[in-house]
């Protein structure tokens, strides 16, 4: 058996030290604490005059989600279900982290909004994130793609919004994929579900389990 020079064996303890430490990546939720459980402020969010067990079920901790995209609208929206999460918020960094699985089929619906309140009349609503279901792939509005191939997979989802920095982060299952300008100021709230736009399909549907927030 051949011996390893004396220098590549002085090599292998630094080596070994510098795979290991690459293979470490933070984890969105560090720095930040825990919120109580947001589910005493919950608010189910729909367009039409149906019973809230048509578009929206909660069962061995998965809230599900579904709208048909021809149903009337009583309200003036878009077909939705939707799930607001907690309180107005209007300074700080809060973080939303979920699960999410959409069905194969399902295509464009928001299944996750950072909702705002805008400080002036000209922009009394508006949308600071919106993350959306097209042909498969999850996108942070109609661009950047956050993730492809998403279908009947569940995937780890972290919001962060900086209210001072004007920023949001969004994560897929711990990586990093979008880091810009949120577009508006003023007092948001999260909601997660169902919100189908011009050329969704028939039928859409999200499901979401382990919500959570947190703050730093």
């Amino acid at each position: 058996m051949v011996s390893q020079p004396i220098f590549h064996q002085a090599l292998l303890p630094f080596l070994f030290c510098i795979t290991t430490l690459s293979l470490v990546v933070a984890d969105p939720t560090d720095g930040f604490t825990r919120l109580p459980s947001p589910s005493s402020n919950f608010q189910i969010q729909k367009h039409y005059d149906l019973p809230q067990n048509k578009c929206y079920t909660f069962s061995n901790g998965v809230y599900r989600f579904w709208v048909y995209t021809n149903d009337t609208s009583s309200t003036g929206t878009r077909a939705r279900c939707e799930l607001r999460i907690g309180n107005y918020y209007t300074s700080g960094v809060l973080q939303f982290e979920g699960y999410f699985y959409i069905p194969n089929g399902t295509t464009g619906t928001t299944i996750h909004q950072v909702v705002s309140s805008g400080v002036s009349a000209a922009a009394a609503t508006a949308t600071t994130s919106q993350s959306t279901v097209y042909h498969g792939s999850l996108t942070h509005f109609l661009s950047p793609t956050l993730e492809t191939n998403i279908y009947d997979k569940w995937y780890r989802f972290s919001l962060i919004h900086d209210v001072g920095a004007n920023n949001v982060k969004i994560f897929i299952n711990g990586v990093q994929k979008f880091n810009g300008n949120g577009q508006v100021a003023g007092s948001h709230y999260m909601k997660i579900g169902v919100y189908a736009h011009e050329g969704a399909s028939h039928y859409v549907e999200s499901r979401w389990r382990n919500i959570k927030l947190f703050t730093r």
